[in-house]
């Protein structure tokens, strides 16, 4: 496991450790535990995302478009 170093102003981590405290762990426990919510809650967003914009304009194949024309169309001339 990696050990890295945090810059935290006093004050955050003050209530870093009261809170770590209060759930009987460690700072680095506290901290991992919500790196982890926060990456899977991400992870989650973004999928449900992807399944509006799927529900809402049907599944897009590739890129979904005219994105190569538009370069083309757009690209100063040489």
């Amino acid at each position: 496991m990696a050990k890295v170093m945090v810059s935290l102003p006093d004050d955050l981590l003050r209530a870093v450790d009261v809170e770590a405290g209060r759930q009987g762990t460690t700072r680095s426990g506290y901290l991992r535990r919500l790196a982890e919510e926060s990456l899977r809650r991400r992870s989650s967003d973004r999928a449900a995302r992807m399944r509006e914009i799927d529900e809402s304009e049907g599944v897009v194949e590739g890129h979904g478009g005219g994105a190569a024309e538009l370069v083309k169309a757009t690209r100063p001339e040489r």
